[in-house]
């Protein structure tokens, strides 16, 4: 059903393609706001009839995942409009916010449901028993597992953070709905307050898988860093060409889905012809928008390759590496005249060594005075990459 569905209203393509993504944004939008009316209708009607605060409070939480999957379709509508005067980076990150929207909605009906367990558990109010209502909830969980799968389906297809919260929301509306079922038969038979007792442990996993959900959709608006995989794959294409050394200072830049930028510095012989090395590394520019769909902007670094410099990038890298072996060393060059011997450099440092950025300044100064006369200097960087 899931793929019948995507074949009929999603158009073949790239998962950045902003038409691709407004299909999917659409579909899962829609599919979710007609099922759970039904839900809300179907619950909202047994309840009432049968006089159960906790399916009528399921009820509830069924039209607030209605109202969600409104906030879903507006943001993926808003997140394809094109650039514009105002925002010309684009409308992407909407995207984002529309995710974080549904998972403060998620933790916001794990409150709720803790209330009103916690109000059941002091106060019991025993629902009388029907069928109909049984077979109802156990509809709303069947259609709760498939809204689960369909939805992890299309934010897969995508990587859409906004539609991954929605059916992390669904399963826990399979939970909350299973539990109401089991209070619902299991009432008839004690008078403990198993329902309130159930709904209080349904809250907090609700609660546990709506902030999961807040820390997946608040990383792409508070700055993420690059995957190792997309970073090793530029990496690869750069020094595929000749005349780039290495790359150095990679920083991924993310407006949304489809709308990146990606920076770095390329390493190139000092002696090399300025005009061929432009050409070079505007070429680069264009195969990484080609091949990734990501704007590019490459700064030329000129290093001089002789045997003095690359002694003493040698004894640096291996002062840097005796801190941490994932330092890396960068922009080194020599200037000696006079009374001069200098070296200047940037070392990245993973993050977490447990001393100050001072500290091993300090410390790799020492290390490189003693060891070969020349005066360090050095700027600490640290990556802007998935470690």
């Amino acid at each position: 059903m899931s793929e019948l569905l995507l074949k009929l209203f999603v158009p073949k393509g790239s998962p950045d393609d902003p038409e691709v993504r407004s299909r999917c944004g659409l579909l899962s939008g829609l599919t979710g706001i007609i099922l759970n009316i039904l839900l809300v209708a179907g619950k909202l009607t047994v309840g009432l009839i049968a006089g159960s605060v906790a399916i009528i409070a399921d009820a509830v939480n069924n039209f607030s995942d209605a109202a969600s999957s409104v906030i879903t379709l507006i943001g993926f509508k808003l997140a394809g409009q094109k650039p514009d005067k105002e925002h010309p980076f684009g409308h992407g990150r909407i995207e984002y916010i529309a995710g974080l929207i549904v998972s403060v909605l998620i933790i916001f009906m794990g409150f709720e449901l803790a209330w009103s367990s916690i109000e059941k558990i002091i106060t019991p109010e025993p629902a009388a028993f029907s069928y109909a209502a049984m077979g109802v909830l156990i509809a709303a969980i069947l259609v709760k597992v498939w809204l689960f799968y369909f939805n992890r389906k299309i934010s897969k297809r995508i990587n859409s953070a906004s539609i991954a919260a929605t059916a992390t929301d669904s399963l826990s509306d399979v939970v909350a709905t299973t539990v109401v079922l089991i209070a619902l038969i299991a009432g008839q038979y004690t008078d403990w307050p198993i329902d309130g007792i159930a709904g209080v442990i349904v809250a907090i996993f609700i609660f546990k898988s709506g902030w999961g959900a807040v820390k997946s959709t608040q990383a792409p608006l508070l700055g993420r860093p690059m995957s190792k995989e997309l970073a090793d794959a530029i990496d690869k294409l750069a020094l595929e060409h000749e005349n780039i050394l290495g790359i150095h200072d990679l920083v991924y830049h993310d407006y949304g889905p489809g709308r990146a930028i990606v920076t770095f510095h390329a390493e190139v012989p000092a002696d090399g012809n300025l005009m061929e090395t432009h050409e070079m590394i505007d070429h680069v520019e264009r195969e990484i928008h080609e091949k990734f769909g990501i704007e590019a902007v490459i700064h030329m670094d000129p290093i001089v390759v002789d045997g003095d410099t690359e002694e003493m990038r040698e004894l640096v890298e291996n002062v840097v590496k005796e801190i941490s072996p994932e330092a890396t060393v960068h922009d080194l060059r020599i200037a000696e005249w006079d009374k001069i011997h200098n070296v200047y450099f940037d070392v990245i440092l993973p993050y977490g060594l447990g001393s100050t950025d001072e500290e091993i300044v300090q410390k790799i100064k020492d290390e490189i005075k003693e060891k070969s006369g020349f005066n360090a200097v050095l700027h600490i960087d640290h990556p802007f990459i998935e470690g």
